[in-house]
């Protein structure tokens, strides 16, 4: 069963999450209107491709849009969560020997204690995410199973991974737990919210072309209103 779980059922989480997430990509691009917008982003190139690294980078940088300087607290949850989920799930010494095996992908490891401090930066971002949308009458209202099943899939493979890490006479249990639960996060995101992995980068750069071009941007230069 371990050896199926880690080996055969990795395998599979991660082909649906690539497979789903390209056809997420394609619906994205095959939404767009032909006339509106494809045309517009294809024939001023010289404008829309600036737009697309000006609109992604501002956004992940603390501070360098409007959204995140007038919401510093939900900034800096956001930052402590994303630093932590990027570089654990791919850089953490377990992670890489299963890129490395199954995907032939070589990537330098973490050290351990790092990626214990990032799992824990990741994990007290979640709590204090799901303890703002509890408190915020806005966002409580708009909360609904989905929001807080998002929340669930990301917190439990840092929680069961961190725990793995301290609960030695428990590993074996804590070990399956963690896999299993960074599967079923891999094989829902494609369905869910948790898309936005990839879909933020669309639509950041959908809205770089649309400010670069048809809303003033050939007399606004480079400059943007974010």
């Amino acid at each position: 069963m371990v050896d199926f779980i880690t080996g055969p059922l990795f395998v599979i989480s991660l082909v649906i999450f690539v497979v789903g997430m390209l056809a997420r990509v394609f619906w994205y691009v095959n939404g767009l209107d032909s006339r509106l917008e494809r045309v517009a982003y294809r024939y001023h190139a010289n404008r829309s491709i600036p737009g697309i690294f000006a609109s992604i980078f501002k956004w992940l940088i603390p501070g360098g849009t409007d959204g995140w300087r007038t919401q510093p607290v939900a900034a800096v949850l956001f930052f402590l969560l994303h630093f932590g989920a990027v570089l654990v799930p791919f850089f953490l010494l377990g992670h890489t020997v299963l890129l490395e095996r199954y995907v032939g992908i070589t990537l330098p490891s973490l050290p351990g204690t790092l990626a214990d401090i990032f799992s824990v930066m990741s994990i007290v971002a979640i709590v204090l995410l799901a303890i703002r949308r509890m408190i915020s009458p806005a966002l409580r209202q708009l909360s609904n199973g989905g929001d807080w099943l998002i929340l669930l899939l990301t917190f439990l493979p840092f929680a069961t991974g961190l725990m793995a890490r301290l609960d030695m006479s428990a590993y074996q249990s804590w070990m399956l737990a963690h896999v299993l639960s960074g599967e079923l996060f891999l094989i829902l995101a494609p369905f869910t919210k948790l898309s936005h992995i990839v879909l933020f980068f669309m639509s950041r750069a959908q809205i770089g072309m649309d400010f670069a071009i048809k809303r003033g941007g050939a007399t606004r230069g480079g400059a943007f209103p974010w």
